[in-house]
This record gives C-alpha cells, structure tokens and sequence, in this order.
C-alpha cells in the first residue's frame, strides 16, 4: 500500500511549474544576435536579468523579437538596453500594450556593474547583448563586453574559420579512408 502511494503521490519531478498543464520552461533561447559575434571581439560575457512589461514577456515566448543594432549603456548608475525591438503581442491592445523601441533595464549586481564600468571606460569597449532566452521562467540576456573589429579583422576571421573547417574536413576523410 505504501509503495502504491509512493508511485502516485506528488508532482515531485513531474516537470510541472505549478500550473495545471503547463510544462517546466527551464533555458529556451528566445533570440540571439549572430551579428555581434562577427562584428566584436568578445572579451568578457555576463549573464542579466531583464525588466519586462506582460505583454513583453508575451511576445518573447512567442520568440518574437530583434537584437540587430542593440547595446547596453550605464545611466545614472543603471545599466541599460536600447535598440531592442519586441513587437507588440497580438492579444494586448490599449492598456495592456508596450512601447516596442523602449530602454529596457537589466538587472545585475554592484560589483559587476562598476567591474565592467572600469573595463569599458579603459579600453573603449562596448556592451553587446548576444541572447535573450529564458531561464527558470525569468528573461535573461547574455551580455558581453566587446571590442569592435576592423573590416580586415572580420576577412581574417572569416580566413581562419574556413582553415579550421577544410582542416576538419581533410582529417574526417582521412580517417575515413583509413577504415
């Protein structure tokens, strides 16, 4: 009778968040920003939390939002994202709606804040959100702090990609013919 009630019992590791039908969200990408990677140099990377409104959240879980031309700026000691565009989500309209080219504001720690204030400010660098995705349930943004590269710095990495892969290439098919 006990092990028939141990069997049954509970939603302990069922994968439910406590909503009735509603599945466990535990890290689903949302949106990342190929672009940044091939126009900066990625130095450092931190992970932030981000201030939504509902209907933000909304439209992110529909994957529905556009990271091209978006930095991260300090304001009055508060880290900022500008240039993130979320559309607004279909079903919100009049109170419910959002502004779709807003500043949104990440959330991160006082160290870290004034750790990468200090590195941006020495070496010129730029703050470069890489992705979006979800979290346990919260929107998170993968933020990095980067250098901006050179047209020839970008032909030069292309140049070095493209080696590696004719290298992997060359020794798949050697050991294949080798078998």
């Amino acid at each position: 009778m006990a092990a028939a009630k141990k069997k049954s019992g509970g939603s302990q590791g069922s994968g439910n968040s406590g909503v009735k039908g509603a599945p466990k969200e535990m890290n689903r990408l949302v949106a990342s920003n190929r672009r940044a990677r091939h126009d900066y140099e990625i130095i450092d990377t931190l992970e932030c939390g981000l201030v939504l409104q509902g209907s933000e959240v909304k439209s992110l879980r529909e994957g529905r939002i556009a990271l091209a031309d978006s930095y991260a700026r300090i304001d009055d000691g508060e880290l900022w994202l500008f240039g993130v565009h979320v559309p607004p989500y279909a079903q919100a309209n009049g109170f419910g709606a959002h502004n779709p080219d807003r500043r949104r504001k990440l959330l991160l720690h006082r160290r870290q804040m004034e750790a990468w204030i200090g590195k941006s400010k020495q070496d010129s660098l730029t703050m470069v959100p890489l992705s979006i995705y979800f979290k346990d349930g919260r929107a998170k943004v993968e933020l990095a702090l980067a250098k901006g590269r050179r047209q020839y710095d970008k032909r030069h990495a292309i140049a070095a990609r493209d080696a590696g892969r004719d290298a992997a290439r060359e020794a798949r098919s050697a050991a294949k013919n080798r078998a």
